[in-house]
């Protein structure tokens, strides 16, 4: 453009500049004129390309707008669930909670990889009733929500793999009822805070599944900011009935976000759908996180769960004493493996019962792989539970590692003159008594005081 500025006259230049509404044109010599009328043309262009780009995008979200209504005028109907991703590449929405059913939505892999969507992701969105036979599932056609969120906060979320995991710091406090002694016992025994991994070791008809339901009521109770999943494996299905009428006493008007939900597989199903529902229940838990929130899953039993994997997982050749094949234990290690507290944020929290002295070699098996792996165990004592004497708690076997990061310097020093005066007797003989100091003090605060003076 200059080359061309430069060949006209100063009179056809004055003229130019005259158009483009320049002021003062007679008192510019030629090349200054050149100069500003270049300048003027380039402010101009630069102008209209902001206005196309903002017409584009005025376009985009009319046609965005558009197609929200053009689908939502065609005898739609708004649906939710929980995403199951398979293997294939498409998924489909599971509308009754983690369970597949005849109500469930196809996701085409399209829309999985524009959302980026992952399995365990809560979609609300929209979907026409086919009247084609040969589908049995109805295909999501619009995407309204993810997660309780816009759809395009899929793209600012972080992956689970990539959050730096740190010891639990902050302590889920389970004092609640003073008849519940086991939860108070808890919390100075073996405290538990948040994205603890922890071990509850437990023989035969010692009480683990009253612990859990105390546990869950405490936490529903004190903190209503965590989300409880309750995932039971390989039970018994009345025991699932018992558990689901205990739960959920303190969570009434809350969103359903935080209310605590019952994932079960009974002993009467089929084996994959243990390791289905048990990989669904952690991808969901994962999402959670993902976006800074608190999780606790209960597991009954991790035991069960290594059961199944070890008929599902095809053989490696190389058998544990008891036939345990040790490639059967890498998603069960990797389920326990993924409580965690996280640095940016948010926690996933594990309690797994763990069953021990069964008559199974199998399950002791299980339990030395898993011995080690969390960062608190919980030991229940069969001699105990036959004595009647619950709960049935083996004080000296139980802790948490790092439990200075949870407890104060007084609680601690508390217990640790109670480890040792119960050192030299026999449980049966001490936990009695410790029973009786907890049920002759309204909370733990004042049972700290009477231990000082013992």
């Amino acid at each position: 453009m200059a080359e061309n500025l430069k060949s006209m006259k100063l009179n056809d230049l004055r003229e130019l500049a005259k158009s483009l509404n320049i002021k003062s044109i007679t008192k510019y010599s030629k090349d200054e004129l050149i100069s500003l009328i270049e300048t003027v043309k380039e402010d101009s262009n630069s102008k209209n390309l902001n206005n196309l780009s903002q017409e584009n995008q005025n376009l985009k979200n009319n046609s965005q707008q558009a197609n929200y209504q053009e689908n939502t005028n065609k005898d739609t109907i708004e649906i939710k669930g929980l995403l199951e991703v398979l293997p294939d590449g498409y998924g489909f929405i599971r509308t009754n909670k983690f369970e597949s059913g005849d109500n469930d939505v196809f996701v085409s892999p399209t829309q999985i990889r524009r959302f980026k969507l992952k399995t365990g992701d809560y979609i609300k969105g929209l979907i026409r009733p086919s009247g084609d036979e040969k589908e049995k599932f109805p295909p999501l056609i619009y995407v309204l929500g993810l997660n309780g969120h816009s759809p395009e906060n899929a793209y600012k979320r972080n992956d689970f793999e990539t959050l730096k995991p740190i010891y639990p710091t902050h302590l889920i406090d389970l004092e609640d009822e003073k008849e519940h002694i086991s939860n108070r016992m808890i919390n100075m025994i073996a405290p538990i805070g948040k994205g603890q991994r922890g071990l509850i070791v437990s023989p035969p008809k010692t009480g683990k599944t009253t612990i859990i339901k105390n546990i869950a009521n405490a936490i529903e109770k004190n903190h209503p900011e965590i989300k409880i999943f309750i995932l039971l494996i390989d039970e018994r299905p009345e025991e699932v009935t018992d558990i689901e009428r205990s739960v959920n006493k303190f969570t009434e008007g809350r969103d359903q976000l935080y209310k605590t939900e019952i994932i079960a597989s009974t002993f009467d199903e089929q084996l994959e759908n243990h390791a289905r529902l048990s990989e669904m229940t952690l991808e969901r838990a994962k999402r959670l996180v993902e976006e800074g929130k608190d999780v606790v899953i209960l597991l009954d039993s991790i035991t069960r769960m290594a059961r199944a994997y070890n008929i599902l997982t095809p053989s490696s050749g190389k058998t544990l004493s008891g036939g345990l094949d040790p490639i059967a234990l890498h998603k069960p290690k990797r389920f326990f493996g993924a409580a965690r507290n996280i640095e940016e944020g948010g926690s996933l929290t594990i309690l797994a019962t763990c069953l021990v002295d069964t008559g199974s070699r199998m399950d002791d098996m299980i339990y030395e792989e898993f011995k080690g792996t969390g960062n608190m165990e919980l030991h229940l004592d069969r001699s105990l539970s036959e004595m009647r004497i619950f709960p049935a708690i083996n004080i000296l076997k139980s802790g948490t590692r790092r439990d200075d990061l949870l407890l104060d310097e007084e609680t601690r020093e508390a217990f640790v003159k109670v480890r040792r005066m119960n050192k030299d007797t026999k449980e049966e003989d001490s936990l009695p008594q410790l029973i009786k100091l907890f049920e002759n003090s309204k909370n733990n605060e004042e049972l700290l005081k009477i231990i000082k003076k013992i």
